[in-house]
């Protein structure tokens, strides 16, 4: 009696809120998607697509520390907008080095290298940095100390910023993966529900030809139709994720139709569209936002594995499976943190995907009440 009153939607989210796993796993992929959208901004290296790199430091550890020497860098004229979400477009000009003496007017150091004693000592005159660089303030303001959470990647890379901007491409493939299932699956799916027949006969064909079609080769075939790139990977990954939206909306609209509310409304003399939009999707959405929660994971692991065949996100741009591509030999070199942190990053994802879908589930699920 105490859910008296109660809309359905505040019942389901009144027992989704007593899911400690789905809230957990809500909050932490809106977390991921705040640091996707603000990535340059908590990524150390804000340079555009954090590719900034010192062969000199390649393949760290995590906690690596070395001292940069920095020179003056030009102006871009870039606006701080611009900054804030897609990076610095001009890289500052910096260089790893061991050691430094300021002699008068002159400094000398020593670049870095994993054998001091090989290291090679460069001479150059201060006025190389500025009229305002002095030797008494050179190290205040020419010198900083710098430190890799993560480590470096094999081409000198911070692999924490290159991790954080690499979220980017998961979360956006999730969102326009799902956008474009969610389109074409429930427009197919409703008219073949509703019209029955030979729409649904052909529809039907059409799900099972592209059903039996293995994911990962229809999406290669459109990403090679389509061209490598960014935003082709989102289409080529949303459409073949259609089909499995399509057969359930299907399915909720034959149940639906016949109720009684959609024939009064046939009585009325309302349009096919109007009943279909206004009175049985909003009825049938239920099983398909459990759906798209899964297909947000699957999109994710689709985009991954291209990323891995060198389909995916293209170079200089960071995805997680790119990056497992570079580095999953570093796993038997002694260095497996380089190929296990976007992993891990991957699997933390997904399972909140899949764990938030479970609960959605179970909070929808009218018949449990």
């Amino acid at each position: 009696m105490a859910n008296t009153g109660k809309s359905l939607t505040g019942l389901a989210l009144q027992k989704f809120k007593k899911n400690f796993w789905g809230v957990f796993s809500f909050i932490f992929i809106a977390l991921m998607a705040l640091i996707a959208l603000f990535s340059y901004a908590l990524s150390p290296d804000k340079t555009q697509n954090a590719n900034w790199g010192d062969l000199a430091i390649h393949s760290k550890p995590p906690g690596f520390k070395v001292a940069m020497l920095h020179f003056p860098t030009k102006e871009s004229g870039q606006g701080w907008f611009s900054k804030l979400f897609f990076g610095n477009e001009i890289p500052p000009n910096k260089v790893a080095i061991i050691n430094y003496k300021v002699l008068g007017n002159n400094l000398t150091y020593a670049e870095y290298t994993d054998e001091h004693s090989l290291a090679q000592y460069r001479n150059i005159a201060l006025s190389t940095f500025g009229t305002g660089v002095t030797a008494s303030n050179f190290t205040e303001k020419c010198i900083t100390q710098q430190t890799f959470r993560l480590g470096t990647d094999s081409q000198g890379r911070d692999l924490l910023s290159r991790l954080i901007i690499g979220s980017r491409v998961s979360i956006a493939i999730g969102f326009v993966a799902v956008f474009i299932s969610l389109v074409v699956g429930i427009f197919f799916g409703a008219i073949a529900g509703y019209f029955g027949g030979k729409v649904d006969a052909f529809v039907m064909w059409l799900v099972n030809i592209i059903w039996s079609i293995p994911t990962l080769l229809l999406v290669i075939a459109i990403t090679l139709a389509l061209g490598k790139g960014f935003w082709q990977v989102f289409v080529a990954v949303g459409l073949t994720m259609w089909v499995e939206v399509a057969r359930v909306v299907r399915g909720q609209v034959m149940g639906i139709k016949q109720m009684q509310y959609v024939t009064a409304a046939r009585a009325l003399g309302y349009g096919n569209a109007r009943i279909i939009f206004h009175h049985i999707l909003p009825n049938s959405m239920a099983p398909v936002i459990v759906i798209s929660a899964a297909n947000f994971a699957s999109a994710i692991l689709v985009e991954s594995g291209l990323s891995f065949l060198g389909l995916g996100a293209q170079p200089p741009v960071p995805s997680w499976g790119g990056m497992i591509k570079d580095h999953y030999n570093y796993i038997i070199l002694g260095k497996p943190w380089l190929a296990l942190a976007p992993g891990i990053a991957m699997l933390l994802l997904v399972l909140a995907f899949m764990m938030a879908g479970n609960a959605l589930r179970d909070a929808l699920d009218v018949k449990g009440e």
